[in-house]
């Protein structure tokens, strides 16, 4: 992604400079446009500084970029939530924190799978490597799988007393290996 920053200094240098200190990079990395030469006027009279526009090649961290999707899938949604974004062992982990967790969880928490899925594809669309992520709000998953692991001792404990199978409601995959282990 292509960004510019415009800066102002006394001279061309020192304009050029300040932008390069902002951005943290060298003066090879960039290009450089002068958008006003600097003016020293009479006696200090009329005097104006050089503005210049750099133009740099900025690459996005998965972070941001997670970070980027949600904010606008959540707008679409008419949702005000922020992010808790931790990157750690090639996962990245979101905490949504909002004013309405119900409308990001949805029933059963299909809402939030989906909103999941959607970002894993966005985050891992042409690359190699494969990005896990995971998103959460006021610890639905936690409270979900507990949930999961008592409805599973319950159910295995009536299959034992009534000697028959017992049907469990469809689930998606993390769901159903939760009841299996």
């Amino acid at each position: 992604m292509i960004k510019y920053l415009e800066v102002t200094g006394k001279t061309e240098d020192e304009a050029i400079a300040a932008g390069l200190l902002q951005i943290g990079l060298e003066r090879d990395e960039v290009s450089v446009e002068i958008l006003e030469r600097a003016k020293s006027g009479f006696l200090g009279i009329g005097a104006a500084p050089a503005k210049v526009r750099i133009e740099y090649e900025y690459v996005e961290t998965k972070a941001e970029k997670v970070e980027t999707f949600l904010k606008g899938l959540f707008e679409r949604m008419g949702v005000s939530a922020d992010t808790e974004i931790t990157e750690a062992d090639g996962a990245i982990n979101v905490v949504i924190v909002g004013e309405t967790p119900g409308a990001l969880i949805g029933r059963r928490g299909e809402t939030l799978d989906a909103i999941q899925y959607l970002t894993s594809l966005n985050v891992n669309r042409g690359r190699e490597d494969y990005l896990r992520v995971s998103l959460d709000t006021e610890n639905y998953r936690a409270k979900r799988e507990e949930a999961l692991r008592k409805l599973a001792v319950r159910m295995a404990g009536r299959a034992k007393k009534s000697g028959k199978r017992v049907a469990l409601e469809p689930m998606n995959p993390y769901e159903r290996r939760i009841i299996h282990s």
